[in-house]
């Protein structure tokens, strides 16, 4: 259960302000069906997670515990840093219109998660607690937090959350876990 929490907890801050939130946006202000582009965002994100869990579970059994301590410390401190760049979206992520409302949004947000920051804590969450189901749950459930508003809402959204604030407080949550980490504090790590 607490890798599942915490994974979701942390996917949801970072997801705030995300390239993949801003992408919610604009498919949801271009299409105006939000069921095919949530179904879309879930599928894909499945996917994504999936394959994000699946390196970080092998990461974690190939790597010994000693090692994997500090190159999860060093991530999440990244992470951190990483959490307070504000993501743009670029242009060519919408898609054609060829493959309808859920197969653009499912296409879309596959790829727009490829390396992405959340996409990386995903794997980062996996190696850390070797729990593949609660962790890709968690991170799935903490991206449907962040996007499905955004879908419903719209950019009405972004004039009531603050952004900037929950990218802080994503990246002091990422910091502490750094550094937790990399003084080997608690049972975290």
């Amino acid at each position: 259960m607490e890798a599942f929490l915490i994974s979701t907890g942390i996917v949801a801050l970072a997801e705030m302000g995300d390239k993949t939130q801003l992408l919610s946006l604009l498919l949801a202000a271009k299409f105006r069906k939000p069921w095919p582009i949530v179904w879309g965002i879930l599928i894909a994100t499945l996917f994504n997670h999936a394959f994000a869990g699946a390196v970080g579970t092998w990461v974690q059994q190939v790597l010994g515990a000693e090692t994997l301590r500090w190159i999860l410390g060093a991530s999440f401190l990244a992470m951190a840093a990483w959490m307070l760049i504000p993501d743009k979206l670029d242009d060519t992520h919408t898609g054609s219109q060829r493959f309808g409302v859920f197969g653009t949004t499912l296409i879309a947000f596959f790829l727009a998660e490829m390396g992405d920051k959340t996409q990386i804590a995903t794997v980062a969450l996996a190696a850390r607690f070797d729990a593949f189901v609660p962790v890709v749950a968690g991170t799935t459930l903490g991206m449907m937090i962040a996007n499905v508003p955004a879908v419903f809402l719209g950019e009405r959204i972004t004039r009531v959350v603050p952004i900037p604030v929950v990218h802080r407080i994503a990246a002091v949550i990422f910091a502490v876990l750094g550094v937790l980490a990399l003084l080997n504090i608690g049972d975290l790590f």
